[in-house]
């Protein structure tokens, strides 16, 4: 008896001195993109759910995206704190130079030889440190990285409808469960509006504004699935988007660019994709490449750029899939190749720091803080503070944690996600891929704001 009662003390003993397992303790993310909400896009419409997650979380005045402002490169970049001449997902199309390979986007969403490039997403490396993850229509979440999938994905079939309504707060509670009935830990949601809106109508039409309102309907009914789940005081929510939108200039006020006048593309190119908003991208053909960066430069209202002489700050020249020429259009000219008919109204593309292209930034949960505003900062150190949240070691990356863990309350288990010092955190520029030091880590901009 005696040995018995021994045993029972010594048991109590040690589980007052061992709390809760970090396991126990970890509080869940999930991330929402809304694709092409830009960020002033609640400042013309009524938006009170929205509007309520300043009271009751973060904000910050802007985000900046990566160049590229497109949906595939800045999704990813979200999910791996990666520039996107490291992830090398350089484009919304997958595409093969040698080839003339080119795939529409929703039909690159399982095709993981565009996808895994050897940086490793935010769900595997959770997932390798005891967490479960899942992607429900995020764009990279249906591919394989080095052998290892995603632990439940859904994948958005091609011509599979974004704005029902009905089906937005279905999938919510599809979520709200595998957070409540399945402890998952981390999961990613996406919504393709109000980017199809705005590419169809532009961003000024007034089905623009009735999409954001449906939106915002829908961050009220989330809330409510969040009570409902049990599920306030361990979920954490990031809302966040891909780039922005700006009107297309069309005739008579402006002609379009059409490449083909200045070049003959037949004859000096071997690849080339110029019929995607303000951003293009041409192979020569063997030691063509000089004429044709002579006659692009003639060309109105864009930039052309040899691909290793492109500006550090766009973050590109290193990458080794990019083609030799890079063309951006000024904002909102869309580039033609040959005169093939550009129905959109609304497009993206242009240069990061135009603020068009600028994008939002909400979170609230046990974890953020409440009623605060933040400076704007650039979207690869989303990274670095997701990783802080579920408390997991991060992959090396290009974010800094100094620039957005001012959104968090004190105190939390991890130490600096970043994996070493930070830098100074007044300045633009994030600093090597080390997850170690930064450079300035401003939280700004990723360029002049007035453009190219």
């Amino acid at each position: 008896m005696k040995t018995e009662l021994f045993l029972v003390v010594v048991a109590l003993v040690c589980a007052a001195a061992n709390p809760l397992s970090k396991a126990a303790q970890r509080n869940k993310l999930l991330l929402i993109s809304f694709d092409g909400f830009r960020w002033d896009y609640d400042q013309d419409v009524d938006t009170p759910h929205l509007d309520q997650l300043l009271e009751d979380g973060v904000k910050a005045k802007y985000m900046t995206p990566p160049m590229l402002t497109m949906t595939s490169p800045s999704h990813i970049t979200t999910v791996t704190g990666r520039w996107v001449e490291d992830h090398e997902v350089v484009h919304n199309m997958m595409f093969n130079a040698k080839t003339n390979q080119k795939v529409p986007h929703k039909q690159t969403l399982t095709r993981s030889e565009w996808w895994d490039n050897g940086v490793l997403p935010l769900w595997i490396t959770a997932q390798n440190q005891g967490l479960k993850t899942a992607s429900f229509y995020y764009p990279g979440g249906g591919a394989n990285y080095s052998g290892q999938v995603v632990d439940r994905v859904i994948v958005e079939e091609p011509g599979h409808p974004d704005d029902n309504e009905t089906e937005w707060r279905q999938n919510i509670n599809t979520v709200m469960r595998w957070f409540s009935e399945e402890d998952f830990h981390l999961v990613t949601l996406y919504y393709g509006e109000p980017d199809n809106v705005g590419h169809a109508k532009g961003p000024d039409h007034p089905d623009r504004k009735s999409i954001i309102r449906q939106i915002d309907r829908t961050i009220g009914y989330l809330r409510e699935a969040i009570g409902r789940h049990h599920l306030n005081n361990s979920l954490n929510v990031i809302i966040t988007s891909d780039h922005g939108m700006t009107t297309v200039k069309k005739r008579p006020q402006v002609d379009e660019i059409i490449l083909n006048k200045y070049l003959n593309l037949l004859k000096l190119a071997s690849f080339e994709i110029l019929d995607y908003g303000g951003f293009g991208i041409l192979t020569p053909r063997p030691g063509k490449e000089q004429e044709v960066f002579n006659a692009l430069s003639n060309a109105p209202n864009l930039t052309v750029y040899k691909k290793d002489e492109l500006p550090e700050s766009f973050h590109l020249a290193r990458s080794e899939r990019l083609p030799p020429i890079v063309v951006v259009a000024d904002l909102g000219f869309n580039l033609n190749s040959r005169f093939i008919v550009y129905v959109n109204k609304g497009d993206h593309g242009y240069h990061s720091g135009e603020m068009d292209m600028k994008t939002i930034f909400r979170a609230f949960g046990p974890d953020f803080k409440k009623n605060f505003l933040s400076e704007p900062f650039d979207s690869v150190h989303v990274y670095p503070l997701m990783c802080k949240v579920l408390q997991i070691d991060p992959a090396p990356h290009n974010g800094s944690l100094a620039v957005t863990e001012k959104l968090l309350l004190p105190g939390g288990e991890s130490g600096d996600a970043t994996g070493g010092e930070s830098g100074d955190a007044t300045g633009g520029e994030s600093g090597g891929v080390t997850g170690g030091e930064s450079g300035d880590a401003t939280g700004g901009e990723s360029g002049d704001a007035t453009g190219l």
